[in-house]
């Protein structure tokens, strides 16, 4: 993979619901298919901040926030990430993302405040979209780890919600793509949430998952990420 970008993620928390797969499946682009573990598939609210944002070895020192709703697809068998809507609160760091990636990043004032170290780590996330082009999306909400890190089990439902380095997505005239990403395996912690706000799911036509999350907080980790390209498949125009 030829690096496009590399930058590091921080405070990130990985929210995730489990749903039917004929409800992810009715609101996917043609040409991906549903991965499910267990029988479920899934629905994640990602909030974190990306910094030193930048060419491989040059970083800019670029950050923002950022938040999005995710499920997992597989293409011919790949599996990858699909995103619903990627928040950022960053007016370059949108109109790059959607010119480079393709991904439907939409504008997004966001406050994001941490405290605290192992832990009593704590992160207070609040966002509220400003596109014009997108349905209103609030989300509001504190979090932060509950126990030790580790890497995920292989074939872990941690791992299956995780361990993911390509993602795919659409163009204006339902063209596929795949970009990959790279990193080293995820370190994991136990994670807590108190949500406020959170529209997300009725904002990208899904109803609110019942009961509460699987959640995990995340260790800082460096990612870079190569060029998007054509995929097999074809969405529905």
């Amino acid at each position: 993979m030829a690096d496009l970008l590399s930058m590091t993620w921080r405070d990130l928390l990985f929210a995730h619901w489990p749903v039917a797969a004929e409800t992810v499946a009715r609101r996917l682009p043609a040409g991906l298919s549903v991965d499910t573990h267990d029988g479920d598939a899934y629905l994640g609210v990602v909030p974190f901040v990306m910094s030193e944002i930048g060419p491989p070895g040059l970083p800019v020192g670029l950050g923002f926030g950022e938040l999005n709703l995710r499920t997992y697809v597989t293409v011919d068998g790949r599996p990858g990430v699909y995103f619903f809507n990627l928040d950022a609160d960053d007016r370059l760091g949108v109109f790059v993302a959607r010119t480079l990636f393709r991904l439907p990043y939409y504008r997004a004032e966001m406050t994001v405040e941490a405290s605290g170290e192992g832990t009593d780590r704590a992160v207070s996330f609040r966002s509220r979209r400003r596109s014009a082009t997108a349905a209103p999306a609030r989300f509001e909400a504190t979090y932060g780890p509950t126990g030790s890190f580790s890497t995920p089990d292989a074939g872990s439902l941690a791992a299956f919600l995780t361990e993911r380095y390509r993602f795919y997505t659409t163009d204006d005239d339902g063209r596929l793509y795949r970009g990959d990403i790279d990193h080293e395996p995820w370190q994991l912690a136990p994670g807590r949430l108190e949500t406020e706000e959170n529209t997300l799911f009725a904002a990208n036509g899904f109803d609110r998952p019942a009961g509460d999350p699987l959640v995990h907080f995340a260790a800082p980790i460096d990612v870079t990420a190569g060029r998007v390209r054509r995929a097999a498949g074809k969405a529905a125009n």
